[in-house]
């Protein structure tokens, strides 16, 4: 038997396990007690991790579509008639016809890989990840106020802050090992501020716990830094030096009225007040938050809003404060890092740059599109503009909103190729299904919540005849005529270090420690960064941005009364296709429900556990009712891991006009007993 050190494949905290092996398999799973993270610790999911990997709905080999069913196939045969229909529908329609969804499932290399083949050999920028339906707010919102759209600082900094800030983000459930130095920095003293419309675990140990209506972020955040300037809170050294434009900012908020505050997020004044004044008044302070910001329409100027609160008050540029905008899975950091977006190459380096267009450009020997292409929602919510698609590690169909819309924009599509370890939702419905490898199956990088880059080491053989993704693209970009000649991940790596300045230090020689290396790291010498804009902004001084209020696109009213909001559980993980195939998880939480308080239950006469029927405009599902007395009044919940019972079936496609990103968190339903 020997041991591997390698990544966790769930969330971005990026715990660092061993994989036990015996005999070419996996027999158990241990944490490491070296890992800043992990610290000899996991969550159920990380203890959890192998099962699915050996599990008997594996995909085996590559499957083609024939006569309306899906059938077993060659790899050759697979990849010549994927390269045959891509290349076709680029030439008859053009690259801007072409989508690639890449996946934070997947590594660095492969995401650099598929965005490289699409770029150089597609010619298409419509390029995209699952980032759009959690961070693209926080990518573009953090970067529009401080230059850059990351954590600003390093989770362990958490034990040490004397304030910690949470709001949309439920921590315990969905970042375990991160809410566990939050509980070590409460045992030490600091004090715990939970703004969340569901009461939270984390709520039974608040100081100060505030339930906002849902969708009103904007709102109590204006207000809270209303009062922190009303009562000279602000840090006017730190804004002075370090900030622009906040005399327009001053000026915004002084018009600001707090009555319309709390009439419109349902928070008291009073209860606001006590939150602003703890947050401002602390030396360190950290806000947390997640896709409970930033899923709205709203969501970059949530994000802004949060930008601003921090700035004012100073809790930047230092050790043990800053922003943690919580990435939901494994890579979705080194996803956006490696450019699996529609208007950025590497590094975050715009496509219609000249400059880094013509760098590229002479790099991969190839002529590239330099206008920004189409978001994940703008491919997969319209039918017949994209023609054919590439979709690597992606589960579309459960993940994205309006589940029925997005059917009908794959199936109407010309051509559809997909790469996963299961026959996914999504995969259900291609072309051509290509068998990829689990994680413990390949090499490669992952980059975690805090720019942590660490490795993921290969501990056994594919299964059956499945290939590792970064395998799979280079070998269809030969078939395509564009040879990769890359011997393994360390060597993709070095170009990603040539071209991406913030990996410029990058390589797998440094990597071997647990401990990895943190974002930006310019070169070989430089040690990482824990804590961002030490000295400055990355865009050089912060940005102060006036925000106003917007509301949700849907609203409840008479015909469907009900907002519904969704999320995740502890026992399961994204779209469900993973941890749904563990035993032990699957016990804990075998199906889906909806969450309804004991009051509207009583109003409609539903008792716990019976079936019910949710209903939007868009779709109905039938599921259990569980009541709860974590949410408000004329408010449900619903975990999206449930292929029987999708959430997003009934959720909106309404965008936020910046960031793209669909409102997730709040739609109107209503309910109904099934008779």
């Amino acid at each position: 038997m020997h041991s591997v050190l390698t990544t966790c494949p769930f969330c971005a905290c990026g715990c660092g396990l061993y994989l036990h092996v015996e005999n070419e398999r996996i027999v158990g799973v241990s944490p490491s007690k070296k890992h800043p993270i992990s610290r000899g610790n996991l969550c159920v999911k990380g203890w959890n991790s192998i099962e699915h990997v050996r599990h008997a709905e594996r995909l085996r080999e590559p499957l083609i579509r024939k006569n309306g069913k899906l059938v077993k196939t060659g790899w050759n045969h697979a990849l010549k008639r994927i390269s045959h229909e891509l290349l076709r529908i680029k030439k008859k329609y053009g690259g801007e016809s072409i989508g690639i969804l890449s996946s934070a499932k997947c590594t660095n290399e492969e995401n650099y890989l598929l965005m490289k083949l699409g770029r150089a050999i597609l010619k298409t920028n419509n390029l995209d990840h699952c980032a759009r339906l959690c961070h693209s707010p926080s990518v573009l919102g953090l970067t529009n106020a401080f230059g850059s759209g990351a954590m600003t600082n390093s989770i362990s900094e958490l034990a040490g802050a004397e304030v910690i800030l949470v709001t949309g983000s439920n921590t315990t459930e969905q970042h375990p090992q991160i809410a566990r130095f939050i509980f070590e920095a409460l045992d030490k003293g600091a004090k715990l501020i939970v703004i969340d419309p569901r009461r939270i675990e984390l709520s039974k140990f608040a100081h100060i716990y505030l339930r906002p209506r849902l969708g009103t972020d904007v709102i109590w955040l204006n207000g809270m830094m209303k009062i922190i300037l009303d009562e000279g809170l602000v840090d006017d050294s730190f804004i002075k030096m370090r900030t622009e434009n906040f005399s327009e900012f001053k000026k915004f908020l002084s018009r600001s009225d707090l009555s319309q505050v709390e009439a419109i997020s349902g928070i008291s004044l009073e209860d606001l007040g006590r939150a602003a004044k703890m947050y401002a008044g602390a030396k360190r302070a950290i806000i947390i938050y997640s896709m409970g910001i930033t899923q709205h329409v709203s969501g970059t100027d949530n994000v802004e809003s949060i930008a601003n609160l921090a700035m004012m008050t100073g809790h930047l540029e230092q050790e043990i404060t800053g922003v943690f905008p919580l990435r939901g899975q494994n890579n979705v950091q080194g996803a956006c890092d490696m450019g699996a977006l529609p208007g950025m190459l590497s590094g975050y380096q715009r496509v219609d740059d000249p400059a880094v267009l013509d760098k590229f450009s002479r790099a991969w020997n190839a002529d590239l599109p330099s206008t920004p292409g189409l978001s994940s929602v703008d491919m997969l919510h319209n039918a017949g503009r994209i023609k054919g698609m590439f979709i690597m590690g992606e589960n579309s169909m459960l993940s994205h909103p309006d589940m029925k819309n997005v059917r009908a924009s794959l199936e109407n599509s010309d051509f559809l190729a997909v790469a996963d370890i299961f026959l996914t939702e999504t995969a259900e419905v291609a072309d051509v299904v290509l068998p990829a490898a689990a994680f413990v199956e390949k090499d490669g990088t992952v980059t975690s919540t805090e720019r942590r880059i660490q490795r993921m080491r290969k501990a056994i053989p594919p299964a059956h005849l499945s290939k590792p993704d970064w395998q799979i693209i280079i070998e269809l970009a030969r078939h395509m005529g564009y040879p990769m000649d890359y011997e393994s991940p360390a060597e993709v790596m070095e170009e990603i270090a040539l071209l991406t300045p913030i990996y410029g230090g990058v390589y797998y020689d440094r990597l071997e420690t647990v401990q990895g290396l943190q974002w930006p790291c310019s070169d070989r010498n430089h040690p990482g960064t824990p804590y961002l804009h030490k000295k400055s902004f990355t865009r050089g001084k912060g940005l102060f941005a006036c925000i106003g209020y917007r509301p949700p696109a849907e609203l409840p009213d008479k015909e469907y009364p009900f907002a519904l909001t969704t999320g995740r559980v502890y026992e399961h993980w994204h779209t469900g296709s993973m941890t749904r195939r563990i035993s032990i998880l699957k016990r804990e939480c075998p199906e889906g429900f909806v969450e309804i308080s004991p009051e509207d239950a009583r109003v409609l006469g539903i008792i716990n556990g019976e079936p019910v029927k949710v209903i939007s405009p868009r779709g109905e599902v039938i599921t259990r009712a569980k009541l709860v007395g974590s949410l408000p009044a004329q408010t449900l919940f619903m975990p999206f891991h449930f292929r029987e019972a999708p959430a997003n079936a009934l959720t909106n496609n309404a965008v936020d006009p910046q960031a793209r990103i669909p409102e997730l968190k709040i739609c109107a339903v209503r309910l109904e007993k099934v008779t």
